[in-house]
Formats: structure tokens, C-alpha cells, sequence
């Protein structure tokens, strides 16, 4: 189905025109700083539990183990949080999720050598209650600014991620470092509980209007919908896949607390963790702008530059996986990020674009629903493999995967790469008779 309208919107989303809405849209603006200061909190958290985990039990697979217990939990939540998100208000649902998550926060106070154990119970609930932000988070920025500007928002929340990652990472590492790990679970309470109240300031809608007759289908029925969705339009699935592949590979994550704190690797403390998810920050706050220039005007670019930059992300770790050095391995993880920030804000805008409004909070709930799985698979096997052949050669084969990945879903794509954003879906034969929903 051909959209005239995708191919005319601008695709301006440089440094100009972010810095431009954020000065003229004040909704956009609080939901952005929101999201900044939540994650900064969370990259407080994930840098101290990280490390408080390793060091109290030396292995790589308890790291891979809290990876697993958290992403296991967003990926059976996930489901239900795109529903809920399409199906209550999602302002009121995401103010709920950040007041939950800032008590579990301060739970984690009760977290240490002899009770390691409590971060497996404390992880997962956490997750549980991202997992209807998240997918509410991006289906109503589409809400939240005018169309023009979705290209700009889409690159701003792709940085916001990058930028504090760089920020909450690299200061959570030396703020644990001195002042142990109970600050890092304060600033996390504290980032939640301030999201919430930017939050409730925003006076836009986060979906569009909703009649009384709106169904509300079940969780199963609403997951049935959605794969119906993705695979009558190969675009949508092909935007799905790429992400469940670079999850596959994503699992190297896990990884750098080992390699930053091993002694036969960097032994560089909570400081040297910190350096490398700076370093991986960096790249993914210049990654979405890249991206986006590189999609070309009206993004007609969109699928081949996402395929490239799966390929980046690929390259870059398996160049990180064998640096002599702390320093070089962070140069690596920035290029990676490059790659994978890029990857990870083109695919969204594209679905952003693709899906209409009352459907959007359960596709991105599968996407995330399917990344999740992936990565969390992928993170149990890379530390269990890395307890045997070490951290490095376990990073370089999965950054291995990453570039098969991406020549393969490139291959694969093919149709797609053709037609871009606005050309015509090629629905399966047995995907049902229903009507593709319009493309707003």
C-alpha cells in the first residue's frame, strides 16, 4: 500500500532541528528529560550490580545468570505491557511504572556479599515494570510531536539513551567506586521519582482519541493480532527481525563488566567498567543522527542503512574482543555503537512510521518481547563460554555473529531494501483476508 505522505515528510533529524523541538515542544521536552533522568539512574544501578555481582562471586556466569533473571522477566511481561499500553492511558501507566520501580530501587539497599542472592528476586521485578514503559514510551512519541518532527524525536531518543549511558555509566563507576553501591540504588529511586513527576506535567495525549467501542482484545488474541500484523507486511517483520538478531549477538554485554574487572584481562575496577560503557554511550549518542543521514532524504535509504549498521556494530566487537588494551577495547565499543545505536533508532522509526496508533504499544511490546528473548539467551550462553575460552575470544565470535547476521537479514531483505518505507507489503498467503490497517 503506497503512502504518498511517508516519502514527502522531512528527514531532517540533525543537531539543528533537535535542538529546535526541544525548544518549541514543552511535552516532548519533559517526556525527553524524563527518560534522561530515569536512565541515568538506571546505568547508576547497572554498573554497581554488575559489579557487586561479579566480585562476590567470581564467576562470569552469575553476571550472564542476573542478565538472564532480569531480560527473562521483561520478556514474559512484555506481552502484556505492549497491551496495556494500547489499551489504558499511557501517561498514567508510565507515572505507575516509575513509582513502582523507585521502591524496588530502594530494596536494593538490602543487596550485598551475603545477600547476592536478593538481585535475582530485585532484577526481575524491575523488569516487570519496564516492561509497559517502554513500548508506551515509544508508541506515543508519535503522539507527543507533529508528524515533521517525529524523524528529529526519534533521533533525541536514541541519543538520550547513548548520552546517558555515557554519563550514568562512567559517573556510576566512580560514584561506586567512592561511595559504594547503596548511592548508585538512591540516585536510581530518586531518577524515578522525578520522571514521574515530568511526566505528569505533559498536557498532550499519548494516543489517539478512543471511542467506547474500541476493543480490547485479550493478551493472546492481542499477540495473534500483532504476529498477523508483522508478517502481512514484510516490512514491519523485517524491521522486527533485524533486532532479534542483533540480540542474538548482544549477549557480549555481559562481557564487559568481566573484561573490565578480570585480572588477566583489564583489572581495572568499577572505573575501567565504567570507561567502557562511556565509550559504548558515545556511540550510541552519535549513532541515531548518523543513521539518520545516512537513511537519506524522506529515509528512503532506511533498510540498507540499517543492514550497515548491524554490520558496524558486528565489526566493532570483534575488533573490541581482541584490543591489548583497555583504552583501544573502548575506542572499539564506540565504533560498535556507532553501528548499534544506529541500527537500534532506524528500526523503531520505521515501525514508528509503519503502525498505526491503536496496534503500536503491541508491536513494540513483541519487539521488545523478541530482543529480549534473544539477548538473554545469548547473554546465559556468551558468560558460560566465556568461563571456559575467556572473556575476549567469547566477545569476537559473537561479534561474528553480529556481521553474519546482518549479511544474512541484508540477503533477505531484499524485497524490502526495493520498495523502502512507502512501497507496497507482499502479505503471506494464509496471513488472513483482513485488511492491512493505514499507514498514518
Amino acid at each position: 500500500m503506497d503512502d504518498p505522505t511517508i516519502a514527502a515528510r522531512p528527514s531532517d533529524a540533525g543537531l539543528r532541528a533537535s535542538v529546535s523541538l526541544l525548544r518549541r515542544n514543552r511535552d516532548f521536552r519533559a517526556l525527553f528529560f524524563a527518560s534522561v533522568i530515569s536512565l541515568g539512574g538506571d546505568w547508576f544501578l547497572w554498573v554497581a550490580i554488575n559489579g557487586l555481582v561479579y566480585e562476590a562471586t567470581g564467576k562470569a556466569l552469575y553476571v550472564g545468570l542476573a542478565i538472564l533473571a532480569q531480560e527473562s522477566a521483561f520478556f514474559l511481561a512484555s506481552p502484556i505491557g505492549g497491551a496495556l499500553a494500547d489499551r489504558i492511558d499511557r501517561r498514567k501507566l508510565m507515572i505507575a511504572c516509575d513509582l513502582v520501580r523507585a521502591v524496588v530501587c530502594v530494596s536494593f539497599l538490602l543487596v550485598g556479599p551475603e545477600t547476592i542472592w536478593l538481585a535475582y528476586v530485585l532484577l526481575p521485578v524491575l523488569a516487570t515494570f519496564a516492561a509497559p514503559f517502554d513500548p508506551a514510551f515509544s508508541a506515543a512519541t508519535p503522539n507527543v510531536v507533529d508528524p515533521d518532527d517525529l524523524p528529529a524525536a526519534n533521533a533525541l531518543n536514541g541519543s538520550l539513551w547513548g548520552t546517558m549511558l555515557a554519563v550514568g555509566a562512567g559517573l556510576g563507576g566512580l560514584v561506586s567506586a567512592a561511595f559504594g553501591d547503596d548511592t548508585a540504588f538512591i540516585v536510581d529511586a530518586v531518577s524515578f521519582l522525578v520522571s514521574a513527576a515530568l511526566l505528569s506535567s505533559i498536557r498532550r495525549g499519548f494516543s489517539e482519541s478512543r471511542t467506547e467501542t474500541t476493543e480490547h482484545p485479550s493478551i493472546v488474541d492481542a499477540t495473534r493480532e500483532t504476529w498477523r500484523f508483522a508478517r502481512r507486511d514484510h516490512r514491519v517483520l523485517s524491521l522486527l527481525a533485524v533486532k532479534f538478531g542483533f540480540g542474538a549477538a548482544a549477549g557480549l554485554l555481559a562481557l564487559i563488566p568481566v573484561m573490565a574487572l578480570d585480572a588477566d584481562v583489564f583489572d581495572s575496577g568499577n572505573v575501567g567498567f565504567g570507561i567502557l560503557m562511556a565509550a559504548r554511550g558515545v556511540g550510541a549518542l552519535i549513532g541515531p543522527f548518523l543513521g539518520h543521514r545516512i537513511a537519506g532524504p524522506g529515509h528512503r535509504r532506511l533498510f540498507p542503512a540499517i543492514g550497515l549498521s548491524l554490520a558496524v556494530f558486528g565489526l566493532g566487537y570483534v575488533a573490541m574482543g581482541q584490543a591489548p588494551s583497555l583504552t583501544i577495547a573502548a575506542v572499539m565499543i564506540c565504533v560498535a555503537h556507532l553501528g548499534g545505536g544506529s541500527q537500534w533508532m532506524l528500526s523503531t522509526y520505521g515501525l514508528q512510521v509503519l503502525v498505526p496508533d491503536h496496534i503500536r504499544g503491541r508491536i513494540f511490546g513483541f519487539d521488545y518481547m523478541l530482543i529480549t528473548l534473544s539477548l538473554s539467551l545469548s547473554a546465559l550462553v556468551a558468560s558460560a563460554v566465556a568461563d571456559q575460552i575467556g572473556a575476549p575470544n567469547t566477545v569476537t565470535i559473537l561479534g561474528g555473529v553480529a556481521l553474519v547476521w546482518a549479511l544474512v537479514w541484508f540477503v533477505l531483505s531484499r524485497g524490502v531494501r526495493r520498495t523502502g518505507l512507502n512501497g507496497s507489503t507482499s502479505p503471506e498467503p494464509d496471513a488472513g483476508s483482513e485488511p492491512i490497517p493505514s499507514i498514518s
